[in-house]
């Protein structure tokens, strides 16, 4: 059967792009990118946890729900308010690189890059510790009650969502050639079908032994020596020394002010700087007089993307190897000396190092409570599924986070052992007058800071409500320098989605800017505002993924 291409229903009130209203609740709010997850976390919340008690539980569930961007063999970072302190904290629970690895190994083997599947990308995973220095800190209720929801979906079983059955069944093909793969992540060699019931009994033992003995049931023992011998048979280095030397860091959120908002990102290893300079780069144009849309909107963000993905590329690194320039980065006169390089009519081809400055797949959800506590969390395998690492018995599959690595050895970034890799998931956050407004997060590799600068400058700019800076349609630049080693020197690509006018696209190829269409590379949305006046929150997540915001 065919049909004529139509449009969606119109709304009454709104942007006519919006996909429905935001979601409106007083005592607690979860947006997640899977709507059981969803659930679970507004469970633990009426039970009496806290913000943090119902994000462990959501990530947890996460993992077993939707394994094609996220679970326990990858990393985590989290930025909370602390309704008591009033204040924000950053975790980075982000592992490090095997010890008995280095960078001279690649170049006797003739590696040029880190290959993206198997054993050689594996980094360690930090999201499990990361679970109990959240807990450690904030949480309150017991960590068995947070993790029996997905304890008993995984032996239950949940039927499987749209989205997530279609990225699953791209990954069969590319990681069934692993051990274990086939054996943890199919139904005979296959994915699971939409709405067709999984159950991970593997995944659940684990998670059963992580609540008897905590964080060390992971890094140690039996689940880490498992995890070990099973990366070194098929070549690799992660040992269990490495597993056990693992720790996260408590870190201090970095933050811009933009037209009198504040934004907060996390400093390197991630890159969440990048989006703090693009602000201050956006923040000398007139957005809000140029239009949403408009020839010279698109411009200018590209552009300022072009110029802080330079940066990106030659100093994000893992901070306790190299020292990077943040304070320079992130001050307006450096904003406003790159801003002055961009012409307002042409689309620059590359972005030669200035004269003042030498040097995946995710999943991302947010919750609040009814105290006020605001938790912005964003976890990863990285590639998909991650690297086709999958250990026997233990349900899930360890990250290759390491891919990021350059294997040049000048490079602030190359590989090093007992290093953190560059790392592409960013939770953010925006504060005003002191206070919360708006925790949020966008997946998507590169694609995060360029969706994070868009959700700002909707929301402020552009004065959408949290939706409607969701569902708007977007803008993704591929092909600037990398922090593995590539230099952009050709302006690389500009992908539009469809909402966007012909006549912009035009006004865009007369600038000299390629464009193209693509499939699936803009992210997925979640977030939530505190209304400061009343406390009252606002949800929002978007149709690009399959997830839902509810509250109550």
């Amino acid at each position: 059967m065919t049909s004529l291409p139509v449009s969606g229903g119109d709304r009454v009130t709104g942007q006519a792009f919006a996909t429905r209203s935001e979601v409106i609740a007083r005592h607690g709010m979860a947006a997640t990118s899977q709507p059981l997850v969803t659930q679970i976390a507004l469970d633990v919340l009426k039970a009496g946890g806290n913000a943090v008690d119902a994000a462990i539980a959501a990530n947890a569930a996460q993992g077993l729900m939707e394994p094609v961007g996220n679970g326990i063999g990858g990393d985590l970072f989290a930025i909370v308010w602390d309704a008591e302190s009033q204040a924000l904290y950053g975790l980075n629970a982000s592992g490090r690189s095997p010890r008995s690895l280095s960078l001279q190994w690649f170049a006797d083997q003739g590696y040029e890059t880190i290959p993206s599947y198997g054993p050689l990308p594996v980094s360690v995973p930090g999201c499990v510790d990361g679970w109990f220095e959240l807990h450690a800190r904030f949480g309150s209720r017991p960590m068995a009650e947070l993790l029996d929801p997905a304890i008993r979906y995984a032996r239950e079983g949940f039927p499987v969502t749209e989205l997530i059955a279609y990225y699953w069944d791209r990954s069969v093909p590319r990681l069934s050639q692993f051990p274990g793969f086939t054996k943890q992540f199919t139904v005979d060699g296959r994915a699971p079908r939409k709405g067709e019931i999984w159950r991970n009994p593997f995944l659940a033992n684990t998670l059963a032994r992580i609540v008897g003995g905590g964080r060390d049931a992971f890094y140690e023992g039996a689940v880490a020596k498992t995890i070990a011998d099973y990366v070194q048979a098929q070549g690799g280095f992660l040992s269990e020394a490495d597993l056990a030397a693992h720790t996260s860091e408590w870190v201090e959120p970095v933050s811009t002010d933009y037209r009198g908002y504040r934004v907060w990102e996390l400093p390197p290893n991630t890159q969440g700087v990048a989006a703090l300079q693009m602000l201050n780069i956006l923040e000398g144009f007139d957005l809000a007089a140029a239009g949403f849309g408009s020839p010279d909107h698109l411009h200018w963000f590209t552009e300022a993307k072009k110029l802080a993905f330079e940066d990106r590329a030659r100093y994000y690194t893992d901070p306790d190897f190299a020292d990077i320039p943040l304070e320079r980065l992130l001050s307006k006169s450096y904003a406003a000396e790159q801003r002055a390089r961009i012409d307002k009519g042409k689309a620059a081809k590359a972005y030669p190092d200035p004269a003042s400055l030498q040097s995946g797949d995710t999943i991302y959800l947010t919750v609040a409570d009814e105290a006020g506590n605001m938790v912005s969390l964003i976890q990863s395998n990285y590639r998909g599924m991650g690297s086709g690492m999958t250990p026997p018995g233990l349900g899930f599959i360890l990250q290759n986070r390491g891919e990021l690595f350059a294997l040049d050895p000048t490079h602030a970034n190359r590989f090093e052992p007992g290093k953190r890799p560059f790392h592409t998931i960013i939770p953010a956050f925006i504060t005003h007058d002191g206070a919360p407004w708006v925790s949020f997060g966008l997946m998507g590799g590169a694609m995060q800071p360029q969706g994070h600068v868009q959700i700002v400058t909707n929301l402020i700019d552009f004065g959408m409500n949290l939706q409607e800076a969701g569902d708007a349609p977007r803008i993704y630049h591929e092909g600037s320098s990398s922090p593995t080693g590539p230099v952009m020197s050709d302006g690389g690509q500009l992908y539009l989605e469809s909402g966007f006018d012909y006549s912009t696209v035009r006004a865009l190829m007369g600038r000299g800017h390629r464009i193209g269409s693509a499939r699936g590379p803009y992210g997925g949305y979640q977030a939530i505002l505190r209304d400061p006046e009343s406390g009252v929150y606002f949800g929002a997540s978007e149709s690009r993924k399959d997830g839902q915001a509810a509250g109550y």
